[in-house]
């Protein structure tokens, strides 16, 4: 079994490559789990709003009003559409929101930067994966395709969590042979932005050596990443998601960074 997270700039599936790159795996009799992000679809729906968005370690500043926003964008529209797009390749899929069918829960992220506690407001901490429902859908040969929103440990309000942590989290709780993240770089850089210090493959232990020289946008994708193995998943992929071809050989097992147990 795999998860893929896709999400941010990667979401760029306008000739269908994607969908059809997941449709071959499963073809091949890969179970595959996505886990999707809409960060510049949540850009432009707050932008519509009014609301500037803010970013802590990279983590979005989610008051109320933001979580809304997020929540129908994730949930109504990014979702669905690439359901949409996954059916058109032939995929049994289905869209939900891991609150709506209760998969993750969390609890509300205490955020400390140089020290200092920063209230990020409705960001979650996951702390229980549940993955009933999506056993449920893949034995019934249905591709699960999970909104990053989870409840509060009591169910009483919802959560915003990053893509990532969630993709690691479900990953964890599936015992997933492999977790590929996608993003808009060609994997894990040691001296960003340097071409030539792309790295290909390194352990989980030497990865956490070094976990805290990487930049905002990257760091959320590193600590995921050790989140996921340090859980039990064998294997992750940190790949360039804009490129049809970086994605189709993650799934056959090349290109961009793998970092080990």
């Amino acid at each position: 079994m795999m998860v893929v997270k896709y999400g941010g700039n990667a979401m760029r599936d306008e000739n269908g490559d994607f969908a059809r790159a997941i449709a071959d795996a499963i073809n091949k009799g890969e179970e595959i789990v996505i886990v999707h992000g809409g960060g510049p679809q949540i850009n432009e729906a707050l932008s519509k709003a009014g609301i500037e968005s803010q970013w802590v370690s990279g983590l979005r500043v989610t008051t109320q009003q933001v979580f809304e926003i997020v929540e129908n964008i994730l949930v109504n529209q990014v979702g669905p559409e690439l359901a949409v797009s996954l059916q058109s390749a032939g995929i049994k899929a289905h869209s939900f929101s891991a609150r709506a069918l209760p998969t993750i829960y969390s609890e509300k992220m205490e955020l400390s930067v140089g020290g200092e506690v920063r209230d990020v407001g409705l960001v979650g901490k996951v702390t229980r994966v549940d993955t009933a429902q999506i056993l449920e859908l893949l034995s019934k040969d249905v591709t699960p395709v999970v909104a990053p929103i989870s409840s509060s440990m009591d169910c009483s309000y919802g959560l915003n969590v990053n893509a990532d942590s969630a993709a690691a989290a479900i990953a964890s709780g599936l015992n997933a042979t492999a977790l590929i993240i996608m993003t808009d770089v060609a994997g894990i850089y040691r001296n960003w932005p340097d071409e030539s210090s792309l790295i290909h493959t390194i352990c989980a232990e030497e990865l956490e050596s070094i976990k805290d020289s990487f930049n905002d946008g990257m760091s959320p994708k590193v600590q995921a990443t050790l989140d996921a193995l340090a859980f039990g998943v064998k294997a992750v992929r940190i790949i360039d998601g804009t490129k049809p071809e970086a994605f189709a050989s993650a799934l056959a097992g090349r290109g961009g960074t793998l970092v080990s147990a």
